[in-house]
């Protein structure tokens, strides 16, 4: 996986604006004036059908309709609970390598791309650019940074956080799953049972060394 933020608004021109005309504005407000533009690639098409629940965005996604997959067997996305289990990675690899042979056989026999792609995998990858206003990430991060989200939006979740972090520190300082949010989870029972410990990686996430 790789994410770059390609394109985003500055805070500093609109609250030089807001002040030249003689206005005050909240934080939660200035982040509705505020727009991030992500390139993603290598993320799963299982990740991809995650992240577009997400409405207030905006996507441009590659097409498997008119783009054809090239090198599965070598840049499908493996889960580390597939990849940890040597047995369980070898049933994977045969599935991944057998649907490459398929989908290019179809392709051989005519079938065109967008009716050959029915054999293809949630794990196969794919390319995505996203924008969303500053609110709508808070949004995100605070439902997909969660110890409970499935592993590779989390993982996405994490960096998109940290370039937003280095562009505007302090705007995002409070950004993170909703118990860092809020100081307090709301899953009750489902909670993961680690607040304390999710807490202290968010106040540090992109403020660090070590990032």
């Amino acid at each position: 996986m790789e994410v770059k933020l390609i394109s985003y608004v500055p805070s500093k021109p609109i609250i030089e604006a807001l002040e030249a005309g003689g206005l005050s504005i909240s934080p939660e407000e200035l982040l509705k004036h505020l727009s991030f533009t992500f390139a993603i690639s290598g993320l799963s098409r299982a990740c991809t059908h995650q992240l577009v629940r997400h409405r207030l965005a905006s996507y441009s996604q590659q097409s498997q309709r008119y783009v054809r997959v090239e090198r599965l067997a070598d840049e499908a996305v493996e889960p580390p609970s597939i990849a940890c289990r040597p047995e369980a990675d070898v049933f994977f690899r045969g599935f991944i390598r057998a649907s490459e042979y398929i989908y290019n056989k179809l392709i051989g026999l005519g079938v065109p791309e967008e009716d050959a792609r029915f054999v293809l995998p949630n794990a196969a990858p794919s390319n995505i650019i996203v924008t969303m206003t500053g609110s709508a990430l808070y949004h995100f991060f605070g439902l997909r940074c969660c110890n409970r989200a499935q592993h590779e939006i989390r993982e996405l979740a994490d960096r998109m956080l940290v370039l937003c972090r280095r562009v505007e520190p302090e705007l995002f300082r409070k950004a993170g799953p909703y118990c860092f949010q809020k100081g307090y989870c709301e899953e009750g029972p489902l909670s993961c049972g680690r607040v304390e410990e999710v807490k202290a990686k968010y106040e540090r996430l992109g403020y660090g060394p070590d990032v």
